[in-house]
């Protein structure tokens, strides 16, 4: 297992931005069967959806302008922008290039796509704090988020009413004074077609078949180029690796589960998350939801997740935590950090 011990980067700020299209699920899961038991087991009431001309790097890109201009930033003093998501704006070039010529930030900038959606605010927060740690970068951005509802099936109940689209920003610091993070990274390539988009690229292209729209079983119609969910052997995943990922970092670094203020995990349904929960043994009141609101929202769901339903206390207090992400890869993770009053501008409708 891939355990690391980063120093001297901390968190500033994060900032969160949805489409202003909402859709309600009550509205659109008659069709498919009793809203009342898919609400029970999922959580998800609303999902926020973007128009075709809005993409993740718009919604990334409104919370980054705002949590600089809320943390009064130099953007010249921007070192690093790294952009996590599985919802890039082109195959090429890399969108992190284009987001910094947006925001206006110096061409002496370092500038990384990373491909990962659940488990992608993680592995982008260690990347890009393992860039810091030694001081030659000072500021950067973490920018992470999904546009997913683009690539789901509206006729598919296994995975359009379970995704919103959201866009985040985090903003790090170098600080030789704070806290280290702590670290616990995991991968498991053979259950890769658990969560996938067949064509598209390089290995299956476009061909006309992949705009074809198939039955899959009642309520399940998509093409191959809609996303593929395979909803039992994500649950089995993500019930078993989550808890353990989590408690083999609390082993491994020694760090105390009960002076942890708050559990942050991947928004992936309510039933599952619960589990979760229960088998870490966790207090409710530390570990908080954003699922209602947002639904699923990928790399973009841990940060959502601090800023929609942690903010005050995040912005008055200094707090522990250990945020775990889990999915599509398959890939997970968990990190422990610190946060110290740190900005948490207002949601952002875009």
């Amino acid at each position: 297992m891939a355990f690391l011990e980063l120093k001297n980067v901390t968190v500033k700020g994060i900032a969160a931005c949805v489409p202003k299209n909402l859709e309600l699920n009550e509205d659109i899961y008659s069709r498919w069967g009793n809203y009342e038991e898919f609400f029970r087991t999922t959580g998800i009431e609303k999902r926020h959806k973007a128009p075709v001309d809005i993409c993740t790097s718009d919604l990334c890109i409104a919370a980054a302008e705002n949590l600089i201009k809320e943390l009064h930033w130099d953007k010249s003093e921007i070192d690093t922008v790294v952009f996590v998501s599985q919802t890039p704006d082109y195959i090429l070039p890399a969108t992190s290039c284009i987001i910094q010529n947006r925001l206006g930030l110096s061409e002496r900038c370092y500038t990384l796509d990373i491909s990962l959606g659940c488990s992608g605010w993680v592995y982008a927060l260690s990347v890009i704090s393992a860039l810091m740690q030694n001081g030659n970068l000072k500021k950067g951005l973490l920018l992470a988020g999904d546009t997913a509802l683009k690539y789901c099936s509206p006729e598919d109940k296994s995975t359009y009413p379970l995704f919103g689209d959201a866009g985040s920003a985090t903003a790090l610091e170098y600080d030789n004074e704070t806290s280290p993070m702590y670290y616990n990274m995991n991968t498991d390539g053979s259950g890769f077609e658990a969560i996938i988009i067949r064509d598209g690229g390089s290995r299956n292209g476009i061909t006309k078949d992949s705009l074809i729209n198939q039955s899959y079983g009642e309520g399940v119609i998509r093409s191959r180029l809609d996303t593929e969910l395979d909803g039992m052997s994500v649950f089995s995943f993500g019930i078993s690796k989550a808890p353990q990922v989590v408690n083999d970092l609390l082993a491994h670094f020694e760090l105390n589960k009960d002076a942890v203020d708050c559990f942050t995990f991947h928004q992936a349904n309510l039933f599952m998350n619960e589990k979760i929960r229960k088998k870490l043994k966790l207090p409710v009141e530390k570990v908080p939801y954003s699922l209602k609101d947002f639904g699923n929202t990928s790399s973009a769901s841990i940060p959502l997740t601090l800023l929609t339903q942690f903010s005050n206390r995040l912005k008055s207090e200094k707090l522990k935590h250990i945020a775990c992400g889990f999915g599509v890869g398959l890939s997970w993770g968990a990190v422990s950090f610190e946060t110290n009053r740190i900005v948490c501008p207002n949601l952002i409708l875009l």
